[in-house]
C-alpha cells in the first residue's frame, strides 16, 4: 500500500551561518551534517524534509553595492515557489544588516525582517493553499571582531538589541520566535560565525520549537 503520510517541509532561509561558514576561515564551510540545517534533519528524522537555503552576505532587504544577489527580500518569493508546498520557514537573518556601509538601526533591521515574515504569511505556498508557519530566529550578538572589525564597525552594540525587537515583532505578526543568543554565542575567532558545537546547540533548540508545533502538519497560522 502506498504511504500517503505527509512529509513536512522545512525551509531554512538565512545567511553564512545557515550556509555553515567556518569561523576564521573565509569561504570555507562545515560538512553537511555539522551545519545546523543538516543536524536539524538528523534530529527530526524521516518525517521531515529540511531544505538548506543559506547565502553568505544575505541581508533582510538591502541591496549590497559590492555583492550582487544578497537582498533577502527579492529572492525570498522564488525560494518559496521553488520548494512549494512548505510547512515551516525558519528565518534567520539580520547580522549582515549590521554592516557599517548600510547604516541601519535595529528598528530598520526589524522592519526588514518583518517584510520577509509578511511575504511568507501572505504567500499561500503551504499545504492546501495555506501559508507556511514562520519561526523567526534572532541571531546571537556579534562577538569580539577581528577581520570583520571595520566592516561591522558600530554593529556590536546594535546587535545586543536585535532579539528584543524581533521578539516584539514576532508577537505582533503572530509567528514563532527563538532568541539564538540564549542558546549559542558567536565564535571568538571572528565574532560573526558559529563553532560546530553551537551549530549542534541551535539545531536542537530549533528542533524543539518545531516539535512543539503540534499543528504544523495542518499548516494553520
Amino acid at each position: 500500500m502506498e504511504n500517503t503520510e505527509h512529509i513536512k517541509t522545512i525551509l531554512c532561509y538565512g545567511d553564512s551561518n545557515t550556509w555553515g561558514a567556518i569561523p576564521g576561515a573565509r569561504h570555507e564551510r562545515f560538512p553537511l551534517h555539522v551545519r545546523w540545517p543538516g543536524l536539524l534533519q538528523d534530529i527530526l528524522g524521516e518525517g521531515y524534509y529540511v531544505i538548506e537555503e543559506g547565502l553568505s552576505g544575505r541581508t533582510t532587504s538591502i541591496d549590497d553595492p559590492f555583492e550582487d544577489g544578497r537582498n533577502g527580500r527579492t529572492s525570498l518569493m522564488s525560494c518559496l515557489q521553488t520548494h512549494n508546498p512548505i510547512d515551516l520557514v525558519v528565518l534567520l537573518l539580520g547580522t549582515n544588516d549590521l554592516k557599517a556601509r548600510f547604516s541601519f538601526t535595529t528598528f530598520d533591521i526589524t522592519k526588514g525582517v518583518a517584510l520577509l515574515v509578511t511575504i511568507i504569511q501572505q504567500s499561500k505556498l503551504g499545504m492546501k493553499n495555506q501559508s507556511p508557519h514562520v519561526l523567526l530566529v534572532a541571531p546571537p550578538p556579534i562577538g569580539k571582531l577581528s577581520d570583520y572589525a571595520e566592516e561591522f564597525k558600530g554593529g556590536t552594540i546594535k546587535s545586543l538589541h536585535l532579539a528584543d525587537h524581533y521578539r516584539l515583532k514576532a508577537a505582533e505578526l503572530g509567528c514563532e520566535f527563538l532568541d539564538a543568543g540564549t542558546v549559542i554565542q558567536s565564535s571568538k575567532k571572528d565574532g560573526i560565525h558559529w563553532e560546530s558545537a553551537d551549530h549542534k546547540k541551535i539545531a536542537r533548540a530549533i528542533a524543539n520549537k518545531i516539535i512543539d508545533l503540534q499543528d504544523i502538519s495542518d499548516n494553520k497560522n
